[in-house]
């Protein structure tokens, strides 16, 4: 494995001597003498983790109690501010920690993980389940008619009322018990399900031996595969891979049809394969956990509960959007098969349709409805200038710059760091950016933070924000080339990013991206409307080569095929949200087989067979493992608001300063100060348009 984390060094690992030198010289506990508090990464070792989670979780304990037990009457000032600011060491340690364990890790720190995730959820439910705390909040609660407080303060209060019922404050001592052994299998489920997704993935790999079997493949993804294959010793070889840079291509060109199914039917079974790593009897164990969970506190299912704290609401206001969504999307994903199943016929190719077929015929559709060929776009982005792009657009809605950090610590030296300024001069963020896929880092991409941002005496604490992607790697004499799904990828995280960086909010629970699951892909998604619009294209898009700016032809064939290929992606897309909701409206605790689960929901909706999921159960991170159980469908939700928001800046300009004004001080800066809707309103003075999103996807 290429440039393994700094601060996982193997040079002290778990000696007596050595743990006694890290007790002392721990840099958890201490002040980070690094540029902006950026976390020391170089000085931080495996054996640093566990004394810190066991210092921060003893003084986050004190603290607690010493808030519970005082005898003032309960206030705001003196029992939810202090709650806000405690716990600094446990945050400290924990956001470094699971970054880390998402983009850098490896055995020794899952082998940690297990052991830390249980001590956090019983320390989670000492403190929600604390009797004399819940009956301070209680009291302020009730009573903050008779303090004045700010519109903030009081989405913060009602926040943690919701917080202590929801993890079960009004249950019984026998109830409470209950919910603690669940919430601790399920810390030790849900972490074991993504493990076990990242083993499936890092254990496949396609040895292609012969020349002829890279028919279609370009130059590029050839080179790819080749680089590959050395890394593992196997010179004049080629491997192919279930990273998203190796097998979408690999599916999107190669000419061998029984190498497609076989690369194809390995990513559709990733933990689901009878062996150690498989996941269908975890799925079985953490959804009936869920059920107990959700009617011992009250609901009829988990998706009840999970919904009754969001946008949505309800289950049925979900499946509502989702089943018009569905009406349109299959319907346009019949059409597609038409097309491709013509061209197969024309080709002579004397086949039907597979799912492993999709992407190689739906790219030769493209080619001949649009004349567009991936290939032939991919020189014009360049990671570093999609990169700055993206860069570049937060400068003209807002004069923000970016200023890169040569000397920033960083955990591994692909990563690159940037000091992020307003336009007044004054420091925004630390944005540190992990474009590449390697063998400890989860798939996909995402935003995170190693420093929320928050205020407190009179301070103004700036965050430190993470983007991390799995992005084409660069090969050869070649730069890294995204493909235009990259692209906008780039521009979606880089959208969460914003969402952290311009936070301006006084508690950190309700700052930057804190907010509820189906607003907060709004600023991610509408910032992919600016990836590929044609003024800003020109900007950034440049050939890696000559540096020449995209050519207007170029530009107009992206923009043409723009909802090319929906029916596949909604419908994929929304079969996936519609299976995450099937799996938490159930409402009783029963044996599940979740292959039997999953094919009899595909059969109920009618899902086409050219097509599955967007993820099968096995693999299904964001509800098996992450915070989207119940929330799938968010992406869509979010999505009439994304559309519906750029309307206001396609109305006015897309660098219009007063709407950009209006959408930072709105929605970027406000976090979850307040309601979503209510936000949404101020910034566009009316409720969303549904039908923007059906417009957006070529649907309506």
């Amino acid at each position: 494995m290429r440039n393994l984390l700094i601060g996982i060094a193997t040079t002290c690992i778990m000696t007596t001597a050595c743990t006694e030198k890290k007790t002392e010289q721990n840099p958890f506990f201490t002040e980070w003498n690094t540029p902006y508090g950026i976390p020391p990464f170089e000085m931080i070792q495996i054996t640093d983790y566990m004394p810190a989670f066991e210092a921060g979780i003893k003084q986050h304990t004190k603290e607690i109690d010493s808030i519970a037990n005082q005898e003032s009457a309960p206030t705001f000032k003196n029992t939810i501010e202090p709650l806000e600011y405690s716990g600094k060491l446990l945050s400290k340690v924990s956001n470094v920690f699971f970054n880390i364990t998402s983009a850098e890790t490896n055995d020794s720190l899952q082998t940690l993980a297990k052991d830390i995730m249980p001590m956090l959820s019983e320390h989670d439910d000492n403190m929600y389940l604390n009797e004399k705390l819940f009956q301070r909040v209680k009291t302020i609660h009730k009573n903050q008619s008779s303090e004045n407080l700010t519109p903030e303060q009081k989405r913060v209060l009602d926040n943690y009322y919701k917080n202590f019922v929801r993890s079960g404050a009004l249950l019984s001592a026998e109830q409470k018990e209950e919910m603690k052994e669940i919430n601790k299998e399920l810390s030790v489920l849900t972490l074991q399900f993504e493990e076990n997704v990242l083993a499936e993935k890092n254990n496949f790999a396609l040895v292609i031996e012969n020349e002829e079997d890279l028919a279609g493949l370009p130059a590029d993804i050839i080179s790819a595969a080749a680089e590959d294959a050395k890394s593992r010793n196997l010179d004049g070889k080629w491997v192919i891979t279930l990273q998203n840079p190796s097998w979408i291509p690999f599916l999107q060109y190669s000419d061998k049809r029984d190498l497609r199914e076989t690369v194809y039917k390995a990513y559709i079974n990733r933990a689901n394969n009878g062996n150690k790593y498989d996941n269908n009897e975890i799925i079985n164990k953490i959804t009936n956990l869920r059920i107990r969970k959700a009617n011992l506190l009250g609901f009829p299912t988990y998706a009840d509960f999970v919904l009754d704290d969001t946008m949505a609401k309800t289950p049925d206001n979900v499946m509502a959007l989702l089943t018009k969504l569905w009406t349109k999307a299959v319907p346009k994903a019949k059409e597609e098969v038409i097309e491709m199943q013509t061209i197969a016929n024309t080709e002579g190719a004397n086949i039907k349709i597979q799912p492993w077929d999709w992407w190689y015929y739906a790219e030769k559709v493209r080619k001949a409805k649009y004349d567009l060929n991936e290939e032939e776009i991919k020189p014009y982005f360049q990671v570093e200038n999609v990169r700055d792009g993206a860069f570049m657009v937060a400068n003209k809605l807002w004069g923000i710059t970016f200023e890169e950090i040569t000397d920033a610590p960083v955990y591994n030296n692909e990563v690159k760091a940037f000091k992020v300024k307003d336009s007044n001069g004054e420091l925004l963020s630390v944005l540190l950016v992990d474009y590449f896929p390697r063998a400890g880092k989860q798939g996909g991409a995402w935003m995170s933070n190693f420093r929320e941002q928050y205020k407190e005496n009179g301070k103004d604490i700036r965050p430190i924000v993470v983007n991390v992607g799995n992005f084409t790697r660069p090969t050869g004499d070649k730069p890294s080339l995204l493909t235009l799904d990259e692209v906008e990828t780039l521009f979606h995280e880089f959208g969460h990013a914003l969402h952290g960086m311009l936070a301006n909010s006084t508690y950190p629970s309700v700052s930057g991206t804190n907010v509820s699951r189906d607003f907060v892909e709004l600023p991610s998604q509408i910032m992919e409307h600016w990836a590929t619009h044609p003024e800003v294209l020109k900007m950034y898009a440049k050939h890696y080569a000559t540096g020449d700016t995209i050519p207007d032809v170029l530009i107009e064939k992206i923009n043409k095929a723009a909802t090319f290929n929906q029916g596949f992606a909604t419908t994929e897309l929304v079969a996936a949200a519609i299976l995450d909701m099937k799996w938490h409206t159930i409402s009783q605790s029963q044996k599940i087989d979740p292959q039997q689960f999953e094919s009899q929901i595909v059969e109920e909706i009618g899902l086409i067979p050219e097509i599955a999921p967007r993820y099968r159960s096995t693999y299904f991170n964001h509800i098996f493992s992450g915070g989207y159980s119940a929330g799938y469908y968010s992406y869509l939700w979010a999505e009439v608001l994304d559309a519906d928001a750029f309307d206001a800046f396609v109305e006015k300009g897309i660098f219009n300063q007063e709407v950009a004004q209006a959408y930072r001080k709105n929605i970027l800066e406000k976090g979850d100060s307040e309601e979503p809707m209510t936000l949404y309103l101020k910034f566009r003075g009316a409720e969303p348009n549904p039908d923007a999103l059906l417009r957006n996807r070529g649907l309506n």
